[in-house]
């Protein structure tokens, strides 16, 4: 039984959370998780990098004691709001009597060559659906005939000093990596299912800073928005408010928050430590009523993403609410009724092993990158006849730009996982 290890590391805004996993036949098994404040971000954008890569090296280090193993690489999972996302499509003309995966490599190359700012960096680009010789909805079209394919394409970009800096903190941690994922997708993996990406669901991962919003129709990612409000800013609501700091209004929103009136503690008292050292009683409703007004610009919010993306036509599964901050009490309530949709809290599923310690809302992303990571790896395992369908492919494009084929020499065999081109001196 052939085995590989995953390790999914999720850099957020209120914390940084390892998760180790084995990747075998019989699926994906939890090994261990390690978890630690972070200290060094705000809103996803890493603000104090010594503070981050210690935080880092807090939540591997308790990972690796909680697995029994030692990590060294890591598939590390970005957000912000930085992110943006955008359609693309290109062209390119058949040269056999059959589409091949070569074809489908480059018709989905030409739909990259699009303007991209320097600043930012491509993360994804994701296959949608294909259109061939006209027609189109072609979700795989290899093997199939025709003379002109069509890919359409989402990109998905970020600012490349971003994603540079979190490189630097994994590098600065002793921690390889093996890929950057965008947080959401890595969400999606672990908690929608395939049903749901075909049926059409919108999936709002809201964490501390930010609240990530993606949109899947027909098993495809067709939207990515990032809106730069979270839990956080509940929880300084609640800070303002009644006067105390953030760590004693993170308490109360959990103790006694509440998305509306009637949802939580509401009735007696409540003592609070204001930030000049005094104890007052407050009546416990009026945590509630900080909460409120934020929770329905957030839902406001939300509802315009999915207006943006037309969720409201083409989402027939409704919406699905993961990330920590997602479990407010009552929030789900109050999001189904206001958006007038479906609404239901996901968590990891598919999973095995130590699943009580990642089965939560909270550790969607950490999971999900395990998940992702797999899906990934899966993926690159590919047929001999499709290998061979690759060079062939890349014999006829030489071929054809240099007018001889000797003059170039095709080096049929893997170097460091690439096929490796040489030319004749």
């Amino acid at each position: 039984m052939s085995t590989n290890l995953l390790v999914g590391l999720d850099v957020g805004t209120s914390k940084i959370c390892a998760v180790a996993a084995e990747l075998n036949d019989r699926g994906i098994t939890v090994l261990g998780v390690g978890e630690a404040p972070s200290k060094g971000l705000r809103k996803g954008m890493i603000i104090h990098m010594e503070a981050t890569v210690d935080s880092i090296k807090k939540a591997v280090r308790d990972a690796e004691a909680s697995a029994g193993i030692r990590i060294k690489s890591v598939i590390a999972g970005v957000s912000g709001s930085h992110i943006s996302g955008m359609n693309s499509h290109g062209a390119i003309g058949i040269q056999g009597k059959e589409v091949r995966f070569f074809d489908r490599e480059r018709a989905i190359e030409s739909a990259k060559a699009v303007y991209i700012p320097l600043d930012r960096e491509i993360l994804h680009v994701i296959p949608t659906d294909f259109a061939l010789d006209g027609q189109e909805g072609i979700l795989d079209p290899i093997g199939m005939a025709g003379v002109r394919l069509e890919a359409k394409v989402h990109i998905i970009t970020g600012v490349a000093s971003s994603v540079q800096n979190l490189m630097k903190c994994c590098e600065k941690a002793g921690l390889d990596i093996a890929d950057i994922v965008f947080g959401p997708l890595a969400s999606a993996s672990a908690t929608l299912s395939s049903d749901e990406r075909q049926c059409g669901v919108v999936l709002v991962d809201i964490g501390a800073g930010t609240s990530d919003i993606v949109f899947f129709k027909d098993g495809a990612l067709r939207y990515v928005s990032v809106l730069g409000v979270g839990g956080a800013h509940v929880t300084n609501d609640i800070a303002a408010g009644l006067r105390v700091n953030v760590n004693e209004a993170e308490k109360l929103k959990r103790s006694y928050g509440a998305a509306f009136a009637g949802m939580g503690n509401d009735n007696g008292e409540v003592k609070i430590n204001q930030t000049a050292g005094d104890i007052k009683a407050i009546p416990a409703r009026y945590i509630t009523e900080i909460i409120q007004p934020r929770c329905e610009e957030m839902i406001g919010m939300i509802r315009r993403e999915i207006q943006a993306c037309y969720g409201y036509e083409l989402a027939t599964c409704g919406v699905v609410c993961t990330g920590g901050a997602s479990l407010l009490k009552g929030f789900d309530k109050m999001a189904e009724s206001l958006l007038g949709l479906p609404v239901r809290t996901g968590q990891p599923v598919r999973i095995k092993g130590n699943i009580a310690a990642v089965s939560h809302p909270a550790y969607s992303t950490s999971v999900g990158l395990v998940t992702y990571g797999s899906e990934s790896l899966q993926n690159r395992v590919l047929h001999a006849d499709v290998v061979m369908d690759a060079v062939t492919g890349i014999k006829g494009w030489l071929k054809g730009i240099f007018g001889s084929k000797d003059q170039i020499q095709f080096n049929n065999r893997k170097e460091g996982g690439m096929l490796c081109l040489r030319s004749k001196k």
